[in-house]
């Protein structure tokens, strides 16, 4: 396939595609969780991530980007508390590999 014209050999640039995701109850899509088919409750469960991860391969996607949390959200009542104790969004690769 030709971008520069007739005689010219330059192939075209190859399009990769990438998904996103969180390995937590992700913030991106809010009212999904309504959905029956929603399975990010099960976040730490190794299958819900080998089932992603057919799905993207069936699709033809090149890689999976899990975004991930440095530190913990201290916003609630001005303390990192609640975030510690209850981990609604720390890290939580820890959780999902060990």
């Amino acid at each position: 396939m030709s971008l520069a014209g007739k005689g010219s050999t330059t192939m075209a640039k190859r399009i990769y595609f990438n998904a996103f995701h969180m390995n937590c109850i992700v913030h991106q899509s809010p009212g999904l969780w309504v959905r029956p088919d929603d399975k990010m409750l099960q976040y730490t469960d190794l299958h819900t991530w080998v089932e992603l991860a057919r799905l993207l391969e069936r699709g033809k996607f090149d890689a999976l980007f899990l975004a991930d949390v440095v530190g913990v959200y201290d916003v609630y009542r001005g303390s990192r508390e609640t975030a510690l104790t209850h981990r609604p969004r720390s890290s939580q690769s820890t959780t999902l590999c060990c």
